[in-house]
């Protein structure tokens, strides 16, 4: 099931960075996910590692919202009690949470947050 995730993810920011080169980079993936060793989990929660974060964060500010925060999922795939944490957090805070589960659904979000205007 995460590899479906991940290459719906790998698709979808491709798209991205292809549509809006000059922006491209602000699309940036959370890498929160995988098994570590335990020194390696410790070192990396230190460093800021936290739990729930969505997938990939849009940092551009758009239609009042500080960020996009993107959580891919497969059309079964739910969210974790962390991640729905970090969700009400992260809009508590002014920023714009979606799940995506298609390359469809991650376009037309791009767009309608972007606002339709190439940049």
């Amino acid at each position: 099931m995460r590899h479906k995730e991940s290459s719906l993810q790998s698709s979808c920011v491709a798209w991205f960075r292809l549509q809006y080169p000059e922006i491209g980079r602000l699309l940036c993936a959370i890498p929160n996910g995988g098994a570590r060793g335990k020194t390696e989990a410790k070192i990396l929660k230190g460093e800021g590692v936290t739990a729930g974060v969505a997938d990939c964060v849009l940092f551009l500010p758009r239609g009042g919202y500080g960020t996009l925060c993107i959580e891919f999922k497969t059309d079964t795939g739910r969210q974790s009690p962390a991640q729905k944490d970090w969700q009400q957090l992260a809009e508590r805070y002014g920023n714009k949470y979606v799940i995506c589960r298609s390359f469809e659904e991650f376009r037309e979000t791009i767009i309608s947050y972007i606002g339709g205007m190439r940049i």
